[in-house]
């Protein structure tokens, strides 16, 4: 058996923990392995965190590494062709300095213009010679044959030494300043000639190896064209700002950027204020983005919504993809709204009393033709049917339409006699006193009875007095009692005077 316990021992033994003391306890190691928990979890998904940032900074540089190999191999592919582009490019200067020197020597004749290969000769023969003034004074006088030019010019501009020289000085009689003496309204926009030119000039500069990725014009030629932009944007002041520069100017001077390729980022802020004041041109959506405008159309199209623009906003969203967040077919309806109050604006508008229906008329025809052809153009026959507005148009041109109807020719058609007599008679409606016969009214082409086959009750009519001069009633008798004084004596003209009743126009009546 064990021995026992000394008394002492048992004495310095700590008694157990109270409840409350217990309970503490429990609580601050619970509160230790949540909070240990909780920092596990922490430390965990900041590990993860760093794990997926590492992967997707590595995938950066990959793709950083893929994009540079290829940017190099790009650099590297036109440092290499920029010897058999100078080449080929050098190769058709020279031949065509030669064709210009023998051109000059053996004076060719100017062909005659009456087809395309006429017309295509005529522009080579100035290209060659590279008389450009004499180019620009044939061109704009040609604007009937737009659709032959836009075809023939690039070709013509291709035998020329130096195209883009050639076509600065083309358009520099009106661009960048118009230089012109006693121009007037008639003549004045030549802005279709300038942007005709720069836009054929466009193939004309491609590089022969990289196409339209590289433009060969030389460095003289760009700073011109540079110099000429800087003109144009400071002779906006002495236009009146950008408010009221003409559509012609603007397209001119955008045109002339994209093509010469001297955009700068700093004129952004201008480059869309001149869009969206002339978004009504149909090739400034492609203009916006080929200056590097791609990035603020939302923008642009928002804020041509907001005046009014709709039609434009739609062309705007179909060329850079945002149909789904600017729907076409609300955008339409709503251009169709507005331009029905602005009709009846017109309407209610005093100053338009005179012509009123016809201005509100022409505005909501131009309304519905604009819309009709948007969705045509953007196949939107599904969402928006066409029917209903075709039925509105042609009950808004229906006024036009009667009113260019011509008259119909009356049956007796009043015709001067050939001994010289007086004019038949007029219509009934053009004289306040003349009569106007009660009964049915006869169709022009069926002659009227004899007035001995009316009944008896109808009264027959006197010899007008004098105060008709040449004009006779529309109905006479020749068995009335006449006035006082000499007769008239009518000549029979078309069943006057012989016992058949004229056969009234329809028309008299309306």
């Amino acid at each position: 058996m064990g021995s026992l316990a000394d008394p002492g021992e048992l004495d310095s033994v700590a008694p157990p923990p109270s409840f409350d003391e217990f309970q503490r306890q429990t609580s601050l190691m619970t509160s230790c392995t949540l909070l240990w928990k909780e920092l596990t979890d922490h430390f965990t998904s900041l590990e993860q965190d760093i794990l997926k940032k590492s992967e997707a900074l590595k995938a950066k540089i990959q793709t950083l590494d893929s994009e540079t190999k290829a940017s190099l191999k790009v650099l590297e592919h036109r440092e290499n062709s920029m010897n058999v582009s100078l080449s080929i490019a050098l190769q058709k200067v020279v031949e065509n300095k030669k064709a210009a020197i023998l051109a000059l020597d053996e004076g060719v004749e100017q062909p005659e213009v009456d087809d395309s290969t006429g017309l295509l000769l005529k522009l080579k023969n100035f290209c060659v010679k590279m008389d450009s003034r004499s180019f620009w004074n044939f061109l704009t006088v040609m604007k009937k044959d737009l659709d032959s030019l836009r075809v023939e010019i690039p070709k013509a501009l291709g035998e020329c030494v130096d195209p883009p020289r050639f076509v600065l000085e083309a358009i520099s009689e009106v661009f960048p300043e118009d230089k012109r003496e006693g121009k007037n309204e008639r003549n004045n926009d030549l802005g279709w000639a300038c942007v005709l030119m720069l836009e054929s000039l466009i193939p004309v500069m491609m590089d022969p190896v990289l196409g339209n990725e590289r433009k060969l014009v030389t460095p003289s030629v760009k700073d011109k064209a540079n110099e000429i932009a800087e003109i144009w944007k400071k002779s906006l002041d002495e236009r009146g700002g950008i408010e009221n520069v003409k559509t012609p100017d603007v397209h001119t001077f955008l045109q002339h950027l994209v093509t010469f390729g001297v955009v700068k980022d700093e004129d952004f802020d201008l480059y869309r204020k001149l869009v969206v004041g002339s978004a009504w041109r149909k090739q400034m959506p492609k203009l916006a983005i080929s200056l590097g405008l791609g990035d603020k159309m939302p923008e642009m199209i928002e804020e041509l919504i907001s005046r009014g623009q709709q039609v434009d906003a739609v062309h705007f969203t179909y060329e850079v993809g945002l149909a789904d967040k600017f729907p076409p077919v609300p955008l339409l309806k709503a251009f169709l709204k507005d331009a029905k109050k602005a009709a009846a604006a017109i309407l209610e508008d005093p100053n338009n009393s005179g012509r009123a229906a016809h201005f509100a008329a022409k505005k909501e025809q131009s309304a519905i033709r604009s819309v009709l052809k948007c969705i045509e153009e953007y196949k939107l026959e599904a969402e928006f049917p066409p029917d209903n507005l075709k039925k509105q148009l042609e009950q808004l041109e229906k006024p036009k339409n009667e009113k260019k109807r011509p008259a119909a020719v009356p049956a007796n058609k009043r015709t001067r006699a050939s001994n010289g007599g007086p004019m038949p008679p007029a219509k009934a409606g053009r004289s306040t006193n003349a009569y106007v016969s009660s009964f049915p009214v006869a169709p022009a082409f069926v002659r009227s009875p004899p007035h001995t086959q009316y009944p008896a009750a109808v009264p027959a009519y006197a010899s007008p007095p004098a105060i008709y001069g040449s004009r006779s009633p529309p109905y006479y008798s020749p068995e009335a009692a006449p006035y006082p004084g000499t007769p008239v004596n009518y000549s029979p003209y078309g069943g006057y005077c012989n016992g058949m009743a004229p056969a009234y126009q329809q028309a008299y009546y309306r």
